[in-house]
């Protein structure tokens, strides 16, 4: 992986694609103050900072939640930071935690102090003994615990991993009430992507102002991207929210771009070229550009499948319409009779939205409806036994998994 293209002055990724050690650390950032949790919530609130994780909710709004059920229940807080990164098209995490360990292992003691938690633990698909190297070397007023998580899509879900870490099954529930009220033993628990917490550890030392040099007014900051372009090295850049999407990859003889991942959107080329990077889109961080000359209905089936093999098992939604949907989505990605095929799964994606555990089947449907919009004139080719695709390379990595549960 490299780092050829600089769009900011590195926050978050070490200089020079060299991981950084402790002293490394502590001489490029300085000391990480954590003076008054109330005026660290402020300064939190007013930076603007919001989740990297996905959902791009406000951070300030999460660390108040928690810290006031902890309050409420008179049970101390847990702090989980989520490095899990089950997303295939992602590593953003992965490059984080191996360049920049500390700034996140800063960020965990940060919203430790500003929920009150006594109880840190970091989960991981991969790197574990790295991180727990990086660990003893540090004096931390709370204790942080490195778990290893199972290689699945669903791991990372918030409350599959309160689960886990609370010794159970890394697999989501119904949160109700949420985790941020009672998760891990029961207790409020917050769970924060791991690039989240690097951000925060910045935010403590350097304030809100500094932080919203960056990005826009109404977005401030810095997002960390995975970027997949055909014949180059996928690759994580850091940008500020605001800028065009045609200066982070390539537009001209793509057909289309897929924003967010796996549970994200596919949007044509010319409309992309008109977009900003957004927080309202950007998901997972992922940016795939898909040449004219590559099929996007086969790309989109190939995922899909990964998607329904992935599904928990515990709901019908996921366990039976997942399935359904890739295999029909399957016949659309191969050029012959359709049949009913188009409308059958525009019912079952109305049958399953909202209607999970988790938001599994809402972000698979997601992907679905971007796909039948975007490559509609190709659907149409597909019917009459056309493709217009000539290249079978495939673009997006998917796992190759026979089994759910493997």
């Amino acid at each position: 992986m490299t780092f050829p293209d600089v769009y900011m002055s590195p926050r978050l990724l070490a200089p020079g694609g060299a991981p950084a050690d402790l002293p490394t650390h502590e001489q490029r950032y300085g000391p990480l103050p954590y003076g008054d949790p109330v005026a660290l919530l402020r300064t939190v609130a007013e930076s603007g900072l919001t989740g990297r994780g996905g959902a791009a909710f406000p951070v300030y709004r999460k660390l108040a939640s928690v810290a006031e059920a902890g309050r409420r229940t008179g049970r101390t807080p847990v702090v989980v930071a989520n490095g899990a990164e089950g997303e295939p098209a992602s590593c953003k995490d992965k490059t984080l935690l191996r360049l920049s360990p500390h700034l996140v292992l800063d960020g965990i003691q940060v919203a430790a102090a500003a929920v009150g938690a006594d109880e840190a633990h970091l989960a991981v698909e991969d790197g574990a003994s790295y991180l727990e190297s990086a660990l003893a070397r540090r004096d931390d007023p709370v204790a942080v615990r490195v778990v290893r998580l199972p290689k699945r899509f669903l791991s990372g879900q918030s409350s599959a991993l309160a689960r886990y870490v609370g010794g159970g099954a890394a697999l989501p529930a119904h949160q109700d009430p949420p985790v941020r009220e009672r998760g891990v033993h029961r207790a409020p628990t917050l769970v924060q992507n791991v690039e989240t917490l690097a951000h925060l550890g910045l935010i403590a030392r350097y304030g809100a102002d500094w932080f919203r040099s960056a990005g826009t007014p109404a977005q401030p900051g810095s997002a960390l991207c995975t970027v997949h372009v055909p014949g180059r090295e996928v690759r994580v850049v850091e940008a500020p929210f605001g800028m065009p999407l045609g200066r982070l990859l390539p537009l001209d003889g793509m057909s289309a771009v897929l924003v967010g991942g796996y549970h994200g959107t596919w949007i044509p080329a010319a409309e992309a070229a008109e977009l900003r990077l957004d927080a309202g889109f950007l998901g997972a961080g992922v940016l795939a550009a898909l040449p004219a000359d590559r099929c996007g209905l086969a790309e989109t089936a190939r995922v899909l499948r990964y998607l329904a093999l992935q599904s928990a098992g515990q709901c019908g939604p996921c366990l039976n319409g997942l399935p359904r949907i890739a295999a029909a989505f399957r016949t659309l990605a191969a050029p012959g009779p359709q049949g009913t095929t188009r409308d059958d799964l525009a019912r079952w994606s109305g049958l399953v939205e909202g209607r999970g555990a988790c938001h599994h089947p809402d972000g698979t449907v997601r992907l679905v409806r971007s796909a039948l919009t975007t490559f509609a004139a190709e659907l149409d080719a597909h019917a009459h036994g056309l493709c217009t695709a000539t290249d079978a390379t495939p673009l997006l990595p998917v796992p190759h998994e026979e089994s759910r549960h493997a």
